[in-house]
């Protein structure tokens, strides 16, 4: 096993890479089996979030040296399909329907940059390192990039892309790749809770439509079929299960079933 995965007693899932001898550098094994943890943590409908992080020294920096070697020898087209996990793995965790945090400590290159953009909130340790190397390896950072480029933007990336820098946790803050900074891993993990103790005050099912909404709405026309489409989706909420929950528990002045 290349990470640990559980659910604790609040139903929240930790996803926690395992190799901390290699800074949880990717190679099929990883990839795999992150795949299928974040599957199983969206399937479940007692897990309320998801908390992504890594053992050791680092959160994740980027591809492992193995892993590269072996794929300088394989053909383009094997190459394609490998690099079509890679993917997949980004589009699941992006595409989870439970809040995703990830805590960014230590090297968090590449691939790494790319699990903290698909995360719905991250919080970097102070001290973390970011870098988006890969041209100068003659590499590029196309799997993440579609990722990377939602989470801080064209301008921001004509710089980390074409220029390979390392940069810090103040930088990843203000160009929105992280949403909060913390002095040492106690004050991250201050952080995470205070997240998970607001979190578990919203409906899930509201949560996973809203999260559905930014993904389906963000920089999208304000077309007619588009606020047709947003209406449909509220008077559905409105005549939920949860919806009528909430609105009675407002109006008896009580906690809605799922509050925790």
């Amino acid at each position: 096993m290349t990470l640990l995965y559980q659910h604790d007693a609040r139903g929240i899932a930790h996803v926690t890479l395992d190799r901390p001898d290699v800074h949880n550098a990717f190679d099929e094994v990883l990839i795999e089996e992150l795949t299928d943890a974040f599957r199983d943590a969206g399937s479940h409908a007692h897990v309320r979030a998801v908390v992504l992080q890594g053992n050791g020294p680092s959160l994740c920096a980027g591809a492992d040296v193995a892993w590269m070697k072996r794929a300088a020898d394989w053909s383009e087209a094997h190459n394609r399909s490998d690099a079509l996990l890679l993917s997949t793995l980004f589009a699941t965790i992006d595409a989870c329907p439970k809040p995703v945090i990830a805590v960014a400590h230590g090297n968090v290159f590449g691939g790494g940059v790319g699990l903290v953009a698909c995360a719905d909130m991250a919080v970097a340790v102070g001290t973390a390192k970011f870098a988006l190397s890969e041209v100068r390896l003659g590499l590029t950072p196309a799997t993440i990039s579609p990722f990377v480029l939602r989470a801080i933007g064209p301008r921001a990336a004509r710089r980390w892309f074409l220029t390979g820098e390392r940069f810090g946790a103040a930088d990843a803050l203000a160009m929105g790749l992280v949403n909060a900074v913390a002095e040492g891993d106690g004050e991250a993990r201050a952080t995470i809770e205070g997240w998970i103790a607001t979190l578990l005050q919203c409906a899930p099912g509201a949560v996973a439509d809203a999260k559905a909404l930014i993904r389906d709405f963000a920089h999208q026309p304000i077309t007619d079929e588009l606020r047709a489409d947003s209406a449909a989706r509220i008077a559905a909420r409105r005549v939920s299960a949860e919806g009528r929950e909430g609105l009675s528990a407002f109006l008896h002045k009580r906690k809605p079933d799922w509050a925790r």
